[in-house]
């Protein structure tokens, strides 16, 4: 079960956002007993890029044998 301050990965696309699938998040709170979460998203200097709330299947924990991956974002 995915729990406050959990590192989770996003499952789907948010260009809303400026957040593509398999971008990694802290979750800030979990919401209806895990139903959805707020989760930020941050650069790795720690800038906020954002705080977004989702649905339970748009997250998932992260696997034991993965490794982060690094992308550029648009100013």
């Amino acid at each position: 079960m995915i729990k406050e301050l959990d590192s989770v990965v996003l499952t789907t696309d948010l260009p809303e956002h400026g957040l593509a699938k398999d971008d990694i998040g802290t979750v800030v709170l979990v919401h209806e007993g895990g139903k959805g979460c707020t989760v930020e998203f941050m650069t790795l200097a720690g800038k906020t890029l954002a705080v977004v709330t989702l649905l339970a299947d748009q997250i998932r924990q992260i696997a034991k044998d993965e490794i982060a991956h690094a992308r550029h974002v648009a100013a």
